[in-house]
């Protein structure tokens, strides 16, 4: 008998788990988990966005804004539609502005083709505003970064938990969660909770919807996208608005307001002045 043949029988089958093995440790753990990339981390497949404004760079997904350019808030719209989720995005924002992560959004094709209305996790350097629950061109702020608020069938905002405020710089890569079920939503920030909104208004609350990235008008910034990821979950029951919709110490509060509408300094007025080649 040949000795050289040996190890190769009985190494055999511990060989091929191993390599398999290994193979399945090379796997993305959101592909484990149940989680479908948004973006291929080539080229912008499956998403629409304004010419011009939108490129992908180093596998990156790059949106660039200057004074006078969008002249409004202008999206990066994944081309599909999401009802229950939890969604994964990991952002970084440099210049004095901010983003957002939109879901269960619509467009308004009568302002822009990318205009668009819905919730928006926050990605925004004021730590008031980092990921609190918004809505982009509807209601305007639920609740800040650090508060939980139940908004009632008439519109009525309150608040019924606070927690401790999340820390971000947003200049830096964070992953913003967004986990949506039924009219219960939930933002977190490289996964810690920020802020928990619980929607009764029937009229304008939406339970699916659109997708996208927001690239802010105003102050010169580049946003940047390197991964989202979606996970699709059951349907979920909408919570009804019932006595056990506000707990003891629930107590109303007014419409919170906007501490900065862009970055941490004064939004630009114009568009800076073209240099002479």
């Amino acid at each position: 008998m040949d000795s050289r043949a040996a190890p190769c029988i009985v190494d055999a089958p511990p060989m091929k788990f191993l390599r398999v093995f290994l193979f399945l440790l090379a796997l993305p753990v959101f592909a484990q988990d149940g989680f479908v990339p948004l973006f291929n981390g080539k080229d912008l497949a499956g998403w629409d966005g304004e010419p011009g404004l939108w490129k992908v760079e180093d596998g990156v997904i790059v949106g660039t804004s200057e004074p006078g350019r969008p002249k409004t808030n202008s999206f990066l719209i994944w081309q599909g539609t999401a009802k229950d989720f939890e969604l994964r995005a990991t952002v970084r924002v440099v210049g004095d502005n901010n983003s957002g992560i939109q879901y269960r959004s619509r467009r308004l094709p009568e302002v822009t083709p990318w205009t668009i209305l819905g919730y928006q996790c926050d990605v925004h350097p004021v730590a008031v505003h980092t990921a609190m629950t918004y809505e982009e061109r509807g209601r305007g702020i639920f609740g800040y970064n650090g508060v939980d608020v139940v908004m009632d069938p008439t519109g009525q905002r309150w608040q019924v938990g606070e927690r401790p405020r999340v820390a971000a710089d947003i200049s830096q890569w964070n992953e913003f969660t967004v986990i949506a079920r039924g009219n219960r939503l939930e933002h977190k920030v490289n996964g810690r909770t920020t802020s928990v909104f619980i929607d009764h208004d029937e009229k304008n609350r939406a339970l699916a919807g659109l997708i996208a990235i927001q690239l802010h008008a105003g102050n010169a910034h580049k946003t940047y996208v390197k991964q989202v990821l979606l996970k699709t979950l059951g349907d979920a029951p909408v919570l009804p608005f019932d006595e056990a919709a506000l707990p003891a110490g629930a107590k109303k509060i007014d419409k919170p307001k906007v501490v900065s509408a862009q970055g941490k300094n004064p939004p630009a007025k114009k568009a800076p002045a073209k240099q002479k080649n």
